[in-house]
Formats: structure tokens, C-alpha cells, sequence
């Protein structure tokens, strides 16, 4: 069994590793997305997004960032695991640590992020609605999903 990995806060002088995985994970799983756009999404996470959330981690043994995720309230806007360490259950460890102690039940997904989609499906969430565009207003249709309740009560 492996073991659980280990929360951590980063710093603002990891922002640049940060924004190195950011940039790793979306190559990996953003194929939809012109290198362009990945690169001037790159500079705004790293001057502005990261700063705009409560980021968390998982480091490796070397202290190395293996996945990070952001929240604000009640949402995750961002869940990013380096491509080297995904199917570890970091992902899963990270979501579970924004659904428990922040309360984060909502996030957006960029629907031809297939993987992704999967991922929150998996972890028990569902779709609640669509936008034909992203936050940029660019052609890159997002999915609205909320964490299934257990009730049925939302």
C-alpha cells in the first residue's frame, strides 16, 4: 500500500515550480490547447492565479512539487498533478483535502479535458451545467460540476 502523501503549503518562492508543473500537467492532458495560449496562461498563473487561491501541495522525498491545487470558497480552480507522479493518488488525496477542510464542492473543467472530467466523475461529482467558452472567452467549452451529496441534498 502507498503511503498517503503529505499536505503542504508552498510558498510564494515556489511559485515558479508551481507554475512549471501547471505547464507539465496541461501539456499532458490540455492537447485541445495551441501552445500560444499555454504560454500566456502560464505567465497569468504565475502573476496572478496563484495568488488569487489557497494553494496547497504534495511534495516527493526530494521535496519536490508532485501536485498542487487552489481554492476559494466552496470552489477549486485549480487541481494540477506533474505528469511523472499522476495514478498515485495525489489528485485524489488533494481533492479530498479541498472538499474537507475548505469546503470546496464546486469546480470547472475544461470538457474536452477528458481525463479530468473522468476524475471529478469518479470522485463523485456531476455536471450542473455548460459554458460554450472559458474564462478567457476563448472556444474551450468548460463543465460547471458540484460534489454529488450523499443525502441527495445539495
Amino acid at each position: 500500500m502507498r503511503n498517503t502523501p503529505v499536505i503542504h503549503t508552498p510558498n510564494p518562492s515556489d511559485y515558479p515550480e508551481l507554475a512549471r508543473l501547471w505547464e507539465d500537467s496541461v501539456r499532458a492532458t490540455h492537447d485541445f490547447l495551441p501552445d500560444s495560449y499555454i504560454l500566456m496562461l502560464k505567465e497569468l498563473v504565475l502573476d496572478q492565479y496563484l495568488d488569487a487561491v489557497t494553494l496547497f501541495c504534495t511534495k516527493d522525498a526530494g521535496r519536490r512539487i508532485t501536485g498542487f491545487a487552489g481554492v476559494t470558497i466552496g470552489k477549486v480552480e485549480m487541481l494540477f498533478i506533474d505528469p511523472e507522479y499522476r495514478g498515485q493518488g495525489i489528485g485524489k488525496r488533494l481533492l479530498e483535502h479541498a472538499i474537507d477542510h475548505f469546503h470546496a464542492e464546486k469546480l470547472d473543467v475544461n470538457e474536452q479535458n477528458h481525463q479530468a472530467r473522468g476524475f471529478y466523475l469518479k470522485q463523485g461529482f456531476e455536471v450542473i451545467g455548460r459554458e460554450e467558452q472559458d474564462g478567457m472567452g476563448q472556444p474551450y467549452p468548460l463543465l460547471h460540476m458540484r460534489l454529488r451529496s450523499v443525502s441527495g441534498n445539495v
